[in-house]
């Protein structure tokens, strides 16, 4: 099964995603009856790329400056919004409504593919 397949499985899924090291939308499918489009996962991918390098550079610099570890690396980003929230990690992501949402469910697909990476 794809990981595009495997995100869409999840309770939930109103569109699932896949995305280059840029935030290039590279391949993506949106739920029946969902009013997300290609571009809205296209903007959603660079802020994951975004958020997920800047957390990068917080956690390291954090664990430098303080000694502390466990911060670094990053495990991926969440978005939560009021109707739907957006989980991401290494190269894909998937929009989930807020009422049907596992996120440790997300998490596992997601990171069952990030190592692939």
């Amino acid at each position: 099964m794809s990981s595009i397949e495997s995100l869409m499985s999840l309770d939930g899924a109103a569109a699932a995603f896949e995305f280059s090291d840029t935030g290039e939308l590279t391949d993506h499918r949106v739920s029946e009856g969902s009013n997300l489009s290609a571009d809205a996962l296209d903007l959603l991918a660079h802020m994951f790329v975004a958020n997920i390098a800047i957390a990068t550079m917080q956690a390291r610099g954090w664990e430098k400056a303080t000694g502390q570890g466990g911060f670094y690396p990053v495990q991926g980003f969440t978005l939560i919004g009021l109707e739907w929230s957006a989980v991401g990690n290494g190269h894909r992501g998937v929009v989930l409504r807020n009422d049907a949402a596992d996120f440790e469910a997300a998490y596992a697909v997601l990171d069952s593919y990030a190592s692939h990476d």
